[in-house]
């Protein structure tokens, strides 16, 4: 796929064409948010020495467009392919390409949506060809590259980190949106949109086009119109403000209070209206070991596993090995041992300072150290019935009795 195929439509030619590409930015100035990276890259495209880029952002925030917009600032041809759906046979035919176009001078652009899709021996077989300048390419991708693209592609590129649109930013993509359909937009409508599009242009343009297409009488666009094009109804759901908290506290409080209909129902509220899938496995992994703790110490592996699973299968299915595990931490039996602990070891650091560690306990590597007494009177556990050296201390001399430990009830021993 070349630029032409990539960017098909000038703003505004072919009606027909979705309203997401009419009014893809043809020049850095017209793109919207980004504006740190933005004046990077320019200085980047000015000085003629365009290096390998990965884009690293959240969907609709125009990873695609500032590839294009580079391509075209260069003068580059560019060539787009999708991680998804291309092997290394299509790499090694846009390579051929590139060195063809090359002879010619013309500098090729490859850009690769989604290149965490590939894997190692993917990008294997781009690494040479991006070191030695047949191809420029442009990554784009929604996870970390850190974990993602192997180190020697990784090095030798420039990662840039796009941030979400912000309500503002995404604002005015929308009203420029009204004023490419020639329409308007009722103010609660409007305030829909922007929340359930979450900071990505792409899903806040093609529901706005979609509910205008509803709105056949030519008046105001509605929220129900709205809701009906996005075919999902307006959650009151911030992820930055009260209601985020509240319902956080919710599930949390649920999964405390051994309810599981009210803990499934308040993740659902936090999944469905657009919350970050890691935030809410995060908060069942605490949850685990926070609330259950000893009580249950299957519990935490539970929660890692369903954090796992989210991650690896994506949403929508994510979202039943979070309910697994959500229903799983409300029915489990509750200890909070693992968080009291904790709380008084620390106090006890605080009362105490830094009191210094028992000759007996220090590690002895050197003879010098053996000769100074370090590791002298160490009682080995093996060595006694039990596994278990009942006489030595291994709190501080001064702290000597001090419990920081007060069992649950409910607490399970290893083993039992």
């Amino acid at each position: 796929m070349d630029q032409g195929e990539l960017f098909p439509t000038p703003a505004g030619s072919e009606p027909q064409a979705p309203l997401a590409t009419r009014l893809r930015p043809k020049k850095f100035e017209d793109l919207v948010g980004q504006r740190e990276v933005v004046d990077v890259l320019r200085r980047l495209t000015r000085s003629g020495n365009l290096p390998s880029i990965i884009l690293w952002g959240p969907p609709g925030s125009g990873k695609t467009t500032l590839a294009g917009l580079l391509a075209t600032e260069t003068s580059a041809r560019m060539v787009a392919m999708s991680a998804v759906t291309a092997g290394v046979a299509d790499l090694r035919k846009v390579v051929a390409e590139a060195r063809l176009h090359r002879r010619a001078g013309l500098r090729t652009v490859l850009f690769i949506d989604e290149i965490h899709r590939f894997n190692k021996a993917q990008q294997d077989a781009i690494l040479p060809h991006v070191e030695d300048g047949t191809v420029t390419m442009i990554g784009a991708t929604t996870e970390n590259p850190s974990f993602e693209v192997i180190s020697p592609l990784l090095s030798r590129s420039r990662v840039f980190r796009l941030e979400q649109l912000d309500h503002d930013e995404l604002r005015q993509v929308v009203e420029r949106g009204l004023e490419e359909l020639k329409t308007s937009i009722a103010p609660d409508a409007l305030d829909g949109l922007l929340e359930v599009a979450r900071g990505d242009a792409r899903v806040a343009l093609n529901g706005l086009e979609a509910a205008a297409a509803l709105a056949a009488d030519g008046g105001d666009i509605t929220l129900d119109q709205v809701e009906r094009a996005l075919q999902q109804r307006h959650l009151l759901y911030d992820r930055a403000g009260d209601q985020h908290y509240d319902i956080v506290s919710a599930l949390i409080k649920s999964v405390r209070g051994s309810d599981p209909d009210a803990a499934v129902y308040w993740m659902a509220r936090m999944l469905e209206a657009g919350e970050d899938v890691m935030f809410v496995a995060r908060r069942l992994v605490i949850l685990a070991a926070e609330d259950i703790g000893l009580a249950d110490p299957q519990a935490l592996p539970v929660a890692i596993a369903a954090q796992q699973a989210a991650h690896f299968v994506g949403m929508p299915e994510a979202v039943l090995p979070l309910t697994e595990a959500a229903l799983y931490l409300a029915l489990a039996p509750k200890s909070n041992s693992a968080l009291t602990s904790y709380g008084a070891a620390r106090e006890l650091i605080q009362e105490t300072g830094n009191e210094p560690v028992p000759m007996h306990l220090r590690n002895a590597p050197t003879g010098l150290m053996k000769s100074m007494g370090y590791g002298r009177g160490y009682q080995y556990a093996h060595d006694y019935e039990g596994g278990v050296a009942s006489s030595q201390v291994h709190m501080p001399e001064k702290l000597k009795g001090r419990k920081v430990y007060e069992p649950n009830p409910r607490d399970r021993k290893p083993g039992k």
